[in-house]
């Protein structure tokens, strides 16, 4: 496959690749950012949402990190820009323990909050200093690099936050429920 190494990958894993293939390109967004919101909801107070001029006005990050894809490819020192989901979830008080991405076209994934705090995770514009193209889940997409790359989902537009977990969209047909890639948790049971 072109721009795949055969280089090993230190003692496990997928092969790296210097360009990150776009493995959902079959729905694009046809909004622009300007209409674009991001909405935290579930177990807080109050719903809250940030418009596009919200979301550009927040404290921005530029940060370099690997992503790893179920597919068994990495690709390395990715540099993103975008706002720390601490930022976010610092301005909404939660009991939650879990959270629920959901993104335009209907896809969810789950992921529990801890994952997302500490500077662990981010809602991105950004891709090596250009905007993210529709794609590649622009104009925003979740970013969470410690884990595989399906719970960074496109096409961002808030978080359901719960106390207990519901699985999201891969991980009801059978995909592992937590996808830390160090373990090679690709699929449930693994």
């Amino acid at each position: 496959m072109a721009g795949f190494s055969s280089a090993p990958w230190p003692e496990f894993g997928p092969p790296y690749t210097l360009q990150a293939p776009c493995l959902a390109e079959s729905w694009q967004m046809s909004e622009d950012g300007i209409t674009w919101d991001f909405t935290i909801r579930g177990a807080v107070d109050h719903p809250v949402s940030w418009s596009w001029a919200e979301f550009q006005a927040l404290p921005r990050e530029t940060f370099t990190v690997d992503i790893h894809c179920v597919t068994k490819w990495t690709k390395l020192d990715m540099t993103w820009s975008g706002v720390s989901l601490d930022t976010f979830l610092d301005a909404v008080p939660t009991p939650a323990s879990y959270a629920v991405a959901f993104s335009d076209g209907g896809y969810t994934t789950n992921v529990p909050v801890a994952d997302l705090r500490g500077g662990k995770a981010w809602i991105v514009d950004e891709y090596d200093g250009r905007p993210l193209e529709p794609e590649h889940g622009g104009p925003a997409r979740l970013l969470v690099p410690h884990l595989y790359f399906w719970k960074s989902a496109k096409w961002i537009r808030g978080l359901d936050l719960r106390p207990t977990d519901q699985p999201g969209f891969w991980e009801m047909f059978g995909y592992h429920n937590s996808g830390d890639p160090w373990k090679e948790q690709r699929y449930s049971g693994d």
